[in-house]
């Protein structure tokens, strides 16, 4: 879970939500989990921002469109935007660096980006733990036997990995090209 919050994020979150729901996770240790994941690798892309800002690597995720986006929406709303880019679709993993180029304190980043993965960590993982039953029904008329729940659980997970894994490779290789 801690691993897949930094990584990868939503889904595997709500994966870790049903597997509280079925008893193989604590629901307290999951939502910890989720957000102590998050939290720590919003930290170090942000640390990558702010102190690599002049490497090559930085300055190709600078010329990217969601790079702009991302720094004119946190000049209108700096804490608003620190508090919801991990909610936001694309804005996850660039974010972070973005406001690590920036002026924004670093103290006042660990803060609002503390709460908001604490928000997160519970709202996703809360997803998937109250829609738990709803889901386990779902997959107990497609598929009778109970371990197959926990292999398709796993299975999700695991292509949720591969998936995000894909994504940073293509995105590094285009940004290398």
């Amino acid at each position: 879970m801690f691993a897949g919050a930094g990584i990868e994020g939503e889904t595997v979150v709500i994966a870790g939500g049903l597997l509280a729901h079925k008893g193989l996770f604590s629901l307290p240790g999951a939502m910890a989990a989720a957000a102590a994941g998050s939290f720590l690798a919003d930290q170090i892309f942000f640390a990558l921002g702010r102190y690599f800002r002049d490497r090559p690597w930085v300055r190709r995720v600078r010329q990217r469109a969601l790079f702009e986006r991302a720094l004119g929406l946190l000049e209108r709303y700096p804490i608003g935007f620190i508090f919801a880019f991990r909610f936001l679709y694309g804005f996850r993993t660039i974010s972070p660096v973005a406001i690590g180029t920036t002026r924004v304190s670093a103290r006042l980043f660990v803060l609002v980006n503390g709460v908001s993965a604490i928000v997160w960590g519970v709202v996703f993982t809360g997803v998937g733990y109250l829609f738990g039953h709803g889901f386990e029904k779902a997959i107990e008329r497609l598929l009778p036997d109970r371990h197959a729940i926990l292999i398709l659980a796993a299975g999700g997970v695991a292509l949720a990995a591969l998936v995000g894994g894909w994504h940073w490779w293509r995105t590094r290789t285009r940004a290398d090209a």
